[in-house]
Parts: C-alpha cells; sequence; structure tokens
C-alpha cells in the first residue's frame, strides 16, 4: 500500500461545511462494504456498452471474463481454467460455473458475448474492433467447440499475447445468454434491459442502481469459489468531497474515491486510515477538435502544448491525481522515451500562434465533467491560456452530457482520461496513436483519436505493426518509433498528466487492492472489528 509524501498536497484552503450531525464515531454494517464516489459517469452497466471508469469497477464484479489481470499484469484464470495457445488462435477450456440465474456458463454464453460486444458495435468494441474483429467475422473466428470448449482464432491483425490482454477487460465479460435473450426487444441484444440489470456469474449481483445516487450489489451466495465474504456493497454518489471526507471521519462510509487533494491531505498519517495511489498507466489529456479552424494547425497545437503549466498544475490541483506527463506513455514503462520539452513558454507560444496567422489570439470553449479533479484542471488551463491570448469559456456538465460531445465531435476543447488495459506502451498509447478511418461518415464513436478528428495514417500503421510483431524486442524498438512519431506530430490527444486514482480507506477494511484498471475485486474483501 502506497503513501505519499505530505509535500504533494498544495492548495487553496476550502471553507469549512457545516454539518448537523457530530463527528461520532459510527460504523458501516461488518457485513457490508459502503463506498463513497462520485458516479457521474456511470451511465450504463451493460458491459457490452459501458467503459467509464466507476462503471467498469461495479461491472468486474458483477461478471467474470475468460481470464483477468492482476494489479502488476499477469494473466490469470478467470472462466478459463486452462488454455492453449497455437500459431492460429487459443483454445480455451472452461471450468464448471453458474450464472446467478442458476443457468450453467457455456462456450455458447462466450461465443454470445463476444458476438453481442462486435454487433452491437458501441464504445465497447473498440478495443477488439481495433485488432480485425467485426461484427461481420466474428461468429467465424469465435467458435464453440463444446459445451466447455472455446476457440478464438487470430485475426491476423494481433498475436496470442496481446489478445489475451485484451479478454481481460469487463467488455469481453461472459453474460448469461438465455437471460439476455429473453429481456430483447426489438433486436437490442437485451440492452435496454441490461443497461440497469445484471446478468453475469460474478461474486455480486445487481441489487439497484439510481442513477447519481447509489448502486447496491448483493452477494452470490452461489459463486463458484465460495460466497463473498461481504454480504452487500454499497456505492454512493458523494461529488462534494468535504462530505466525503466527513462521512469517511464519521465511519457513514469506509473508502473515499472522489476527495480533493486537500481532503486527502487530512488523512495523510492519520490513526485508523490507510491512503492507497493507484497508478493507472492511463491521463488526464486535453482533447483538441482537429476540425475546428484553430486547431487542425499543428503550430496552433503545439502553442497550447507550450502554453500550459504542467508543474504548476501539478503541484497546486493535481497533487496525488497525477504526474505531469506529455507522452502518453507512463515514464516507468519499459520503452519510454524522456518527456518532450514542453512547459509554460508564453513567448514561444505566442510566437507559434503568430506564425500560424493567429497573432491576437481567439476563443474557444472547454467542455468538462463536474468531477474533481478535473474542474479545478479546467480552470487552470483557463488561466495558463489567457496567458497567450487564447480566451476559454468553461462549459461543465454531467456525464451523459459530455461524453455524448466528446463522442459525436461537439466541441473544441475536452478534459477526458484514460486507462490501460495492459501494462505496457501498447496497453497505454493505442487508444492515442490508432484511427483506421478519420472520415465521418465511419461514426467511430469509440476510437479516441477519431472523436478529435485527428487524421494519423503512418502512426496508425506502425501502432498496428507493433500489434503484430511477435518478438519482444523488435516490438519495444516499434514502441519508441510511435512515440517519437507521435510526439513530431503536435498531437491533438495531448497528454497532461499521468493518471493515479487515490483513495482512503478505513483501516477496519482488508483485501482491497486497487486495480490499476479499475478491475478491483471485491470478494475477498472483508472489515475487522476493531483496531
Amino acid at each position: 500500500m502506497k503513501h505519499f509524501s505530505k509535500g504533494l498536497f498544495v492548495g487553496a484552503v476550502i471553507g469549512a461545511l457545516t454539518i448537523a450531525a457530530p463527528l461520532s464515531q459510527a460504523a458501516t454494517p461488518q457485513d457490508q462494504l459502503v463506498v463513497g464516489t462520485s458516479l457521474a459517469q456511470v451511465l450504463s452497466l451493460d458491459p457490452q456498452q459501458a467503459t467509464e471508469g466507476k462503471a467498469v469497477e461495479i461491472m468486474s464484479n458483477l461478471y467474470d471474463r475468460l481470464v483477468a489481470s492482476t494489479a502488476d499484469g499477469k494473466i490469470l484464470p478467470q472462466l478459463a481454467e486452462s488454455w492453449k495457445v497455437d500459431d492460429k488462435g487459443i483454445t480455451f477450456t472452461l471450468r464448471k460455473a453458474n450464472f446467478a440465474s442458476g443457468n450453467p456458463v457455456t462456450s455458447k454464453d462466450v461465443v454470445y458475448s463476444l458476438a453481442r460486444l462486435l454487433k452491437m458495435d458501441q464504445a465497447a468494441a473498440a478495443n477488439l474492433k481495433r485488432v480485425g474483429y467485426d461484427k461481420d467475422n466474428v461468429e467465424k473466428l469465435v467458435k464453440a467447440v463444446d459445451d466447455q470448449t472455446v476457440r478464438i482464432d487470430l485475426s491476423e491483425q494481433v498475436t496470442a499475447e496481446l489478445l489475451l490482454y485484451r479478454l481481460t477487460t469487463t467488455t469481453t465479460s461472459v453474460v448469461d445468454s438465455v437471460e439476455v435473450e429473453s429481456h430483447a426487444v426489438d433486436n437490442d441484444y437485451g440492452n435496454a434491459w441490461m443497461r440497469t440489470h445484471s446478468a453475469g456469474s460474478g461474486p455480486f449481483t445487481l441489487n439497484r442502481w439510481s442513477p447519481n445516487e447509489l448502486v447496491i450489489l448483493d452477494a452470490n451466495k452461489d459463486y463458484m469459489t465460495g460466497a463473498p465474504k461481504m454480504r452487500r456493497v454499497i456505492v454512493r454518489h458523494v461529488p462534494e468531497s468535504q462530505v466525503e471526507r466527513l462521512m469517511l471521519e464519521r465511519g457513514d462510509i469506509d473508502i473515499a474515491s472522489a476527495l480533493t487533494a486537500s481532503d486527502l491531505a487530512t488523512f495523510q498519517d492519520k490513526k485508523g486510515f490507510a491512503i492507497q495511489r493507484i497508478p493507472t498507466g492511463g491521463f488526464y489529456v486535453l482533447s483538441m477538435n482537429a476540425g475546428n479552424k484553430y486547431l487542425s494547425n499543428p503550430k496552433v497545437r503545439e502553442a497550447i502544448a507550450y502554453g500550459i503549466d504542467y508543474k504548476g498544475i501539478e503541484k497546486t490541483i493535481m497533487g496525488p491525481y497525477g504526474r505531469a506527463r506529455n507522452v502518453p506513455v507512463p515514464e516507468n514503462f519499459e520503452y519510454a522515451i524522456p518527456n518532450p520539452d514542453w512547459h509554460l513558454d508564453v513567448e514561444k507560444s505566442k510566437q507559434l500562434l503568430s506564425e500560424a496567422g493567429f497573432k491576437d489570439g481567439f476563443s474557444l470553449s472547454l467542455k468538462t465533467i463536474a468531477q474533481t479533479p478535473r474542474i479545478d484542471l479546467a480552470t487552470a488551463i483557463q488561466a495558463s491560456l489567457a496567458q497567450i491570448g487564447i480566451k476559454i469559456d468553461i462549459q461543465q456538465g454531467n456525464g451523459s452530457e459530455i461524453i455524448a460531445a466528446h463522442r459525436a465531435r461537439d466541441f473544441d476543447l475536452l478534459i477526458p482520461q484514460t486507462s490501460a488495459y495492459m501494462p505496457n506502451v501498447l496497453g497505454s498509447m493505442e487508444q492515442f496513436s490508432s484511427n483506421p478511418d478519420n472520415s465521418k461518415e465511419a461514426n467511430n464513436a469509440g476510437n479516441f483519436v477519431w472523436r478529435s478528428a485527428w487524421d494519423i495514417p503512418e502512426l496508425t500503421a506502425l501502432t498496428a505493426k507493433a500489434s503484430m510483431e511477435p518478438d519482444a524486442k523488435k516490438r519495444g524498438e516499434i514502441y519508441v518509433q510511435m512515440q517519437k512519431m507521435f510526439v513530431e506530430q503536435k498531437p491533438a490527444v495531448l497528454p497532461l498528466f499521468e493518471r493515479f486514482e487515490p483513495i482512503v480507506l478505513s483501516t477496519k477494511v482488508e483485501g482491497y487492492v486497487g486495480h490499476p484498471s479499475q478491475l478491483t475485486r471485491l470478494e475477498n474483501v472483508t472489515k475487522v472489528e476493531t483496531q
């Protein structure tokens, strides 16, 4: 469990919040885990649709995949008890398991789930579509050999090793085909029902989801490896940091995961609490719409890259949430290149804007979800870019509004966040470096780069080459080329800060280990009586 120094926390002092309830130590039930967080981005709990971080964390406990990954990137069996790799594909042998409905998990459910993912063809399908799987070929490449055996052929655009990592994501969760199909309406693959219900084999089932209020998960007593230790998990929507801090101090919640840096600082070395700072392999990003007349110019994008005070923002706002980094690969990953020399340089930025034909500056809007730390980050970017003559109008919104605008290319600037699906350059960078068809007609809203209308055919081809290179050393050489090319093209998807997920736990909670991809499983979490 990592702790971080008090020096990371520098920020404005926020006025005290008056709370009627006294700071007496209440206690959550011993057999229930209560989490305080922001549910603003939870728009659906259908694993073949939802990709947002908090939704992923919830769904990872409702569903199983063929394989899982540990926090350090090791592939482990989940529904597959074993698998064999050959030069043309992977054959999985399933373990005996049942869905929460009581229906057995079979190879037909695996085929159905992967076909459902690609035939629904939403943003969640991007990770498999990027390497050659699609709605037209999925049933040729994914087959049920018998009830307990599944064969997935390689698409000729990915190695078996990298395919296994893709199969660890929640989007490839195995759903109960019988249950889902019983709720299908107008060929929607049961999506309308699945958004607010669960049909998995995971350690928990969905009891209730009230958007922007709470999610209740009940233990699956018949889970294949035994009933979870917690009878129930309650995830509460507490977007106000000071309220969440006081709830944790009073014992109203066991875990807080939406605290500002200043509120996090109050728990540093505080008896009864522990802090985890979970590296995600992802980034807070400034997405620029390259379809905009200003942002289509690489010199303007470079001016913006030199117009942001990364170190100052890291120190005063990001704290435990982020580390300044402008290459979409964490600096401690193998083959990561050094950061480019992008730093706040007002004169250089103004010169670049002048060379681009905009010496008098211009105005842009910046859209962001109203969530820690993105609101403060947006305000800091607004102040920083004002120094170089770019006037920013900040537009806050809820998750559904901002995510919809991003996917529709309806923005000038926007602050999204990413994560990595495997702990290497490709797992972190691929979403920044691949855009096979930039045309508006492609409507590839699941592609992160497409959303910014940034056309990068050479970088896309190089990324595809890395996906197919079986030799680790040669693949590493391609990784270096990818990062250099990304920087040279003055990206329209500009990484700002390597992203961390800081959380505070009551030390009554044991066995909670945050996963970098937010695939944190809860079946082995327990709570002790006293400390």
